[in-house]
């Protein structure tokens, strides 16, 4: 890849970089895709895999979800509905099994973590309908508190978190304390100047974003359950924490929602992290990588009431 055409790029992304292959058309071919998503999965331990209970379970109407809670701990505890990213088509609980076992440790919660239906296989709103069961399954839960639940997604799980915080506030609950939404994929129109100009960056770019939607919405127009970006009135919908990447066509959705936000009232932390590029973090141990993950636990942990623990 050449860098040249990122000037801006954190120099300790570089690295990453040359283990990445080029991919435009990536999501033409699912069955690699998939795969490929599936090779970045941790080996061997994970840190604090014997202080949390983790178990699977399956809703009547099918959905598979995978419980997270602190050894040991004593109700009632702070809930985190988990989303996975993937374009709407990738990604799984076991893709973000040391993401949602690691919340769950650091905020002492107990995470429920959706494996959601994928497109194009079962296009919206199934994603959606999964999510929303997690969301009524974790509030039904009697270890934890109903004043705080929260909502958290990356890339297009963050936008499925905007999109039940929005089907929840319109259906009357469960009522949620707050929601964090990582690099979010929320418009279907494409139309933002990230959008239009990021035709080539690593891991994420227009081509791949046009095949997304094209999956997920199968043919059919989107409403703004379907992608956030769309909604009319974004008012009385909980708090909320946005991160968004620098060099990533998804930048922009991101930024002009939590502009959304705020101009209808709701109160709104947003940080666009320099240098960066859509899945960066994936260089755990760059700086920025490193600020990143500190940011988010310290922005949850203030708002589920809790401590860090390391």
């Amino acid at each position: 890849m050449d860098v040249s055409r990122f000037p801006t790029l954190d120099p300790e992304l570089l690295p990453i970089l040359d283990l990445l292959p080029e991919m435009p058309d990536a999501l033409d071919d699912l069955s690699v895709a998939r795969a490929f998503l599936h090779s970045f999965l941790p080996t061997g331990p994970l840190p604090h895999e014997n202080e949390v209970d983790v178990a699977d379970l399956q809703l009547p109407g099918g959905v598979r979800l995978r419980v997270y809670r602190p050894a040991a701990s004593e109700g009632p505890l702070p809930g985190i509905l988990h989303i996975h990213g993937g374009g709407f088509c990738l990604g799984s609980i076991e893709t973000e099994h040391a993401g949602a076992l690691g919340l769950s440790y650091a905020l002492g919660a107990l995470v429920v973590s959706v494996d959601y239906r994928l497109a194009p296989e079962h296009p919206y709103p199934a994603g959606l309908e999964d999510c929303l069961a997690g969301l009524d399954h974790l509030a039904g839960m009697n270890q934890v508190d109903p004043d705080r639940l929260i909502v958290h997604g990356q890339s297009a799980g963050g936008g499925l978190a905007a999109a039940v915080a929005l089907r929840a506030r319109d259906a009357g609950g469960p009522a949620l304390a707050f929601q964090s939404l990582g690099i979010p994929e929320l418009d279907d129109r494409l139309e933002t100047p990230s959008m239009q100009a990021f035709v080539d960056t690593p891991l994420w770019s227009r081509p791949q974003a046009i095949r997304s939607w094209e999956y997920y919405l199968g043919g059919k127009p989107a409403d703004g359950y379907a992608a956030p970006a769309r909604m009319a009135d974004v008012s009385g919908l909980p708090p909320a924490y946005i991160t968004t990447m620098e060099l990533d066509p998804l930048r922009d959705e991101g930024i002009l929602y939590a502009m959304r936000l705020l101009a209808a009232g709701v109160s709104v932390e947003l940080h666009s992290f320099p240098g960066t590029f859509h899945g960066s973090a994936v260089a755990v141990d760059a700086a920025v990588s490193r600020r990143m993950s500190e940011e988010l636990l310290v922005v949850l942990a203030r708002r589920l009431g809790t401590r860090v623990r390391r």
